[in-house]
C-alpha cells in the first residue's frame, strides 16, 4: 500500500461509529454511490479502538441428520430407514434407537440430509438437521 493509503488507514481506526456513519454518507454524496450496494447490502463501519475487523459468517456447507423420538408403532419402518442410510445390521440399529436423540448421518451435503430426512419423517420418526 501507498503511504498515503497507510495514513487514511490509521485516521480511519482513530474516529468513532458516528463519524464513520458521517464519512459514508460524505462518500455518497460527494462520489454519488450508495453504500448499500457494496457487499450484499452489508457495510462494515470502523469500531471505536480500532483495528477489530467484521467478518461476514460462512455458509454452512455440511449437516448432521439427527434422529430425535420415533413413534412406538412405526418403529419397525424407521429401523428399515436407518438399515438402509447407515449400513448397520439390524442389532446395531436397535441399539443405536436405544438413546435418542442421535445423529443418523454426519458432514453430509443439504440437498442429502434433506433427502434422509424425509425419509425418516416418512417412516415415523421425529428428525431434525443441524
Amino acid at each position: 500500500m501507498s503511504t498515503t493509503t497507510n495514513e487514511i488507514i490509521e485516521k480511519l481506526k482513530s474516529i468513532t461509529l458516528l463519524e464513520a456513519a458521517e464519512l459514508v454518507s460524505q462518500i455518497e454524496e460527494t462520489f454519488g454511490v450508495d453504500s448499500n450496494a457494496f457487499a450484499g447490502g452489508f457495510v462494515a463501519a470502523p469500531t471505536e479502538g480500532g483495528g477489530a475487523s467484521v467478518e461476514t459468517p460462512e455458509e454452512k456447507t455440511t449437516f448432521d441428520v439427527i434422529l430425535e423420538d420415533i413413534a412406538s408403532d412405526k418403529r419397525v419402518a424407521v429401523l428399515k430407514v436407518i438399515r438402509n442410510l447407515t449400513s448397520l445390521g439390524l442389532k446395531e440399529a436397535k441399539e443405536f434407537t436405544s438413546s435418542l436423540p442421535k445423529a443418523v448421518k454426519e458432514g453430509i451435503s443439504k440437498e442429502e440430509a434433506e433427502t434422509s430426512k424425509q425419509q425418516l419423517e416418512e417412516a415415523g420418526g421425529k428428525v431434525k438437521i443441524s
